[in-house]
């Protein structure tokens, strides 16, 4: 009798990402990233587009960069953004706008506070065990990096560009500052992520029985 084998395989979903400022494209742009991408079957469409600051992330601007993400075989779109000064992350949302095929992602209160969050590689650059509980409370996290580092190695941490590049050189992840018990919009966006993987597909064949199992 013959029997029947199954197989799973998985298409793959194209993402586009719109980001408020180049620490964010630093990030989306990095190996670590893009391998955490092709882990939930996601492939990364280019251009990463910097709006350069939130106030472009409104609806008549992001229409081109949509357009041309779309474009270029962009499936879903994920806009990359802070919190700011925002008195809420429904109010951003709201003025940022989304559409089915959108998901905005909103760092609480900077983007820098996912580095706090990162425990490990943090720890690695001060050269000393670091954990900091509350770092989507740091209202100017990137300012509470310097003194960090100013205090514990008597020496700075240059422009935010120079110490994403730091970062992810050390080893940041979205998936360790996700793991830290105080940083919900790192958890939220890796969420959002494993959600936009596209669901297993099976299929089956009938073959014959292998060597020495008949019917």
């Amino acid at each position: 009798m013959a029997y029947q084998r199954s197989w799973r395989w998985v298409t793959v979903v194209k993402v586009g990402f719109i980001v408020e400022g180049k620490t964010e494209r630093k990030i989306v742009e990095s190996a670590a990233f893009r391998e955490l991408l092709s882990n939930n079957h996601l492939s990364l469409v280019s251009p990463v587009i910097n709006a350069d600051g939130n106030g472009n992330l409104l609806p008549k601007k992001l229409k081109e960069s949509i357009t041309v993400l779309q474009s270029n075989g962009a499936e879903k779109i994920f806009i990359v953004t802070d919190l700011d000064e925002d008195a809420c992350i429904t109010k951003t949302r709201d003025r940022i706008g989304a559409s089915a095929n959108t998901i905005v992602i909103i760092a609480v209160k900077q983007i820098e506070a996912w580095f706090l969050a990162d425990s490990f590689t943090m720890s690695t650059l001060l050269r000393e065990d670091f954990s900091y509980e509350w770092p989507e409370k740091e209202n100017a996290p990137f300012e509470k990096l310097k003194s960090l580092f100013l205090d514990k190695t008597n020496r700075g941490v240059g422009t935010k560009d120079t110490f994403t590049a730091r970062m992810l050189k050390y080893g940041f992840s979205i998936q360790r500052a996700a793991a830290h018990p105080n940083c919900p919009s790192a958890t939220y966006f890796l969420n959002k992520l494993k959600q936009t993987a596209p669901p297993p597909r099976w299929g089956s064949n009938k073959t014959a029985p292998p060597s020495g199992r008949g019917a």
